[in-house]
């Protein structure tokens, strides 16, 4: 395994556990779809979401919030519309894509975890 798949691995691992200690529960983890990958599945009260996780060892090329791209954004919105496709029980449910975001410090430690909601919307 690689060292950024590693590392990818880890920040998913992190912001599973930040999110479960918000009350949420979590579904799934590193859902597999046709248009690509759900970091994580988990309802925020009664709301069905698809978290993308996005982990950066320092800012210098930009905060993780930026790396979600319009074409990534496509990609998610076309996932969880086939995550509630193979899981009839959650097709009722309000949906939306959140993204995680990581930086860690230069000893490799969390230095700041930013939750942005509705981070990809339908246009």
């Amino acid at each position: 395994m690689s060292r950024q798949r590693r590392l990818g691995q880890r920040g998913e691992e992190y912001a599973a556990q930040w999110l479960n200690a918000r009350g949420w529960t979590i579904l799934d983890r590193n859902w597999r779809g046709l248009a690509g990958e759900l970091d994580v599945v988990a309802l925020d009260g009664e709301v069905l979401v698809g978290v993308e996780v996005k982990l950066r060892r320092s800012e210098e090329l930009g905060a993780a919030e930026e790396a979600v791209t319009p074409a990534k954004a496509v990609r998610l919105l076309q996932t969880i519309a086939e995550y509630l496709a193979h899981h009839p029980e959650h097709s009722e449910r309000l949906w939306r894509v959140d993204l995680v975001a990581i930086t860690l410090d230069a000893r490799g430690g969390v230095q700041r975890v930013s939750h942005v909601e509705n981070a990809v919307v339908a246009e």
